[in-house]
């Protein structure tokens, strides 16, 4: 049998694949699989889900997408990554032991795992077949709005990911994510599709990459500033491991106790004072926060007044979850504000 980690490249459609549940694509592919599939327009649109292998909404609509072409040529040229299976197989995020699918990418801080060696290949392959466009495909466990990510300011890039959302993300941590990766070689989004099965949510993820298909170029001239909401990832939240915390109030052996609602204030523009949840008397330092250029920040932004956790600015955070697992393997939230039109007009002269 071969090595699971190793990087399966397929040039059609396996049997099975559109019939197939994200749950049983470990034994249908065995691995992380790159599928390429040409079409009228030669350089590839690049798609890739099931990073995350309990965000299942990417993977569905491409099915979708497939069956809506399985009788006539692509417009374009189609590449598909399909991530984590054996995560998937159990509806998590990444197994325990196994590094983040999206934090593999060149540039990560897992280069010599064999994980960071499949995505390199992806990243060769798609430079040699000349990308046109990329777009992973990604669900929060939050709540929070469809959004899009770019980690560049340049027209190219607002253009694709507004055709997604006029609410556009930038940011540049954590490092080692596919659409910083793909960034070098084309126009590269992430997007964000709310909840796993959620209504609505692959619809929205088939008719955007059915749009991204079918596009001819990439718009040149700037973005209007009223057909954009442009938010700046600033810190990144986590939960140190030290840390013991819940959602059911301060109890013996808790030090934060979160609110049980928490994940109502993603998106929301918050201001100075709003408490995050209630801190145990000596816990001096129950969350930490990173800046993008990897200094520690938390001072700027949080506060413990009254035995609460408190903002100390005006913020806005996005992916608060109430899922314990998926804090202590990714974060807590990101915090964001708001960039002013001149100053990424600016940057995208």
């Amino acid at each position: 049998m071969p090595n699971p980690l190793s990087l399966r490249v397929l040039d059609a459609v396996p049997d099975g694949l559109l019939d197939a549940r994200a749950a049983g694509l470990a034994d249908l592919l065995g691995g992380p699989t790159l599928i390429h599939l040409p079409g009228r327009r030669p350089e590839p649109l690049f798609v890739s889900a099931l990073l995350h292998g309990n965000e299942d909404t990417g993977f569905e609509a491409v099915k979708r997408l497939l069956t809506k072409y399985a009788d006539r040529e692509l417009p374009r040229a189609l590449s598909i990554l399909i991530g984590n299976v054996d995560a998937a197989r159990h509806g998590l995020r990444r197994l325990d032991g196994q590094p983040d699918f999206n934090r593999v990418w060149p540039g990560g801080a897992h280069a010599g795992s064999a994980e960071a060696a499949a995505m390199a290949e992806v990243v060769a392959q798609m430079r040699e077949r000349r990308v046109f466009a990329s777009i992973d495909v990604h669900n929060n466990t939050g709540l929070n709005p469809h959004y899009a990510c770019v980690n560049v300011l340049d027209s190219r890039f607002f253009h694709l990911a507004t055709l997604f959302s006029r609410t556009v993300v930038y940011f540049i941590r954590p490092q080692g994510v596919a659409s910083i990766a793909m960034a070098e070689l084309c126009p590269s989004v992430t997007v964000e599709c709310g909840q796993p099965g959620a209504a609505g949510s692959v619809e929205h993820a088939f008719e955007y990459l059915d749009a991204a298909l079918n596009l001819a170029a990439h718009p040149e001239h700037p973005m209007p500033e009223h057909d954009m909401d442009l938010f700046h990832t600033v810190a990144i939240v986590t939960v140190p491991d030290r840390t013991r915390f819940g959602f059911d109030g301060l109890a013996e052996g808790i030090d934060l106790a979160l609110l049980r609602d928490i994940d109502h204030m993603n998106f929301r523009e918050l201001p100075a004072g709003v408490a995050f949840g209630q801190v145990a008397p000596g816990c001096d330092t129950p969350v930490m926060a990173i800046s993008e250029d990897g200094d520690p920040v938390g001072d700027r932004y949080f506060e413990i007044r009254d035995g609460e956790l408190r903002t100390r600015r005006r913020v806005m955070p996005s992916m608060l979850t109430l899922d314990e697992r998926v804090i202590r393997q990714d974060c807590l939230c990101y915090l964001m504000e708001r960039v002013p039109v001149d100053h990424w007009a600016r940057k995208d002269q």
